[in-house]
């Protein structure tokens, strides 16, 4: 079933109604039906106020706040600016709904490249697949990073604690190895690796994990993650086959986290050479398309 008002798409099924609005193409409600609970993060502005923004052009932030691609630089701030843009609803089918967006005058001014970037949400039982295509519309190779940001709600039983709940990974994964970022310049410290010790492949959540920003995860070392509730059992699932990076973040002291499947992601501190040679970029040929895609489970 589907539901179109101005400016959102809903699409709801047996287990869960889900809403995409078109600006930003950003998912901003996550209904599971049968626990009836909202689990998606709902933007209280005291701590964040956003739901699940798409990162593109840019994951995080550049070394000294811009980039520099040909010899000439480009302020761009964290995140890049898809997520503050509208989309144009381009399908809504049933359980699918695509939005576009185009480069323009505006976006050129701030990222050189020509392209086209699809964002399409499918509903099919407890998952929810968000897909990510990049063309390149120009006639040179386009650079860039791409990643999702979704909020989940923690404490989504009556009486509990942040700490009562669990970072979850998957069987095979027995340990976990992370950077920091550079408080100052936002950017990666990439010289410093933390392990992250699970007991079961569970991590109980504390207030303090999250007081020097996010957790970076590199090397494709995170491909399912969830939140677990206080008896172990998974809520939410975020499963992102494939992909090189991963970040894990909360605004200290919000009940919410966010699991962030990364294709790239920001600057090493330090970083000062032409776009791309930056580590991990994604280079796309002209013409080219580059796919990808994560699932959101529910349980």
């Amino acid at each position: 079933m589907r539901r179109v008002t101005m400016g959102i798409y809903t699409m709801e099924n047996e287990k869960m109604s889900v809403t995409i609005a078109d600006h930003g193409a950003e998912l901003v409600s996550l209904y599971d039906r049968e626990n009836q609970r909202e689990l998606m993060w709902q933007a209280d502005p005291a701590y964040w106020n956003r739901y699940a923004p798409i990162l593109f052009p840019n994951v995080g932030k550049y070394y000294g706040g811009s980039f520099t691609y040909e010899g000439k630089e480009y302020p761009e701030g964290q995140h890049g600016f898809a997520r503050d843009m509208d989309f144009k609803r381009v399908e809504g089918n049933g359980d699918l709904v695509k939005h576009r967006l185009v480069s323009s005058e505006e976006t050129r001014a701030r990222y050189p490249f020509d392209f086209q970037l699809d964002v399409t949400h499918l509903l099919n039982g407890n998952r929810l697949t968000v897909r990510w295509t990049v063309v390149n519309q120009g006639d040179k190779t386009m650079y860039f990073t791409i990643g999702g940001h979704p909020a989940f709600r923690v404490q989504i039983l009556p009486g509990t604690k942040f700490e009562d709940y669990f970072l979850q990974f998957a069987p095979d994964v027995d340990e976990l190895s992370y950077l920091l970022l550079d408080t100052s310049s936002g950017t990666a410290i990439a010289d410093k690796i933390w392990p992250l010790a699970l007991n079961d492949h569970r991590y109980r959540l504390r207030k303090d994990m999250f007081d020097k920003d996010a957790l970076v995860f590199d090397g494709g070392q995170i491909q399912w993650a969830a939140l677990a509730l206080p008896d172990g059992s998974p809520y939410i699932a975020l499963e992102s086959k494939d992909f090189p990076n991963f970040g894990i973040w909360s605004k200290p002291g919000a009940p919410y986290v966010c699991l962030e499947p990364w294709c790239g992601r920001c600057d090493n501190r330090g970083f000062a050479e032409d776009i791309s040679k930056k580590p991990g970029i994604n280079a796309l040929a002209p013409g080219e398309i580059f796919e990808k895609s994560y699932d959101i489970i529910v349980y």
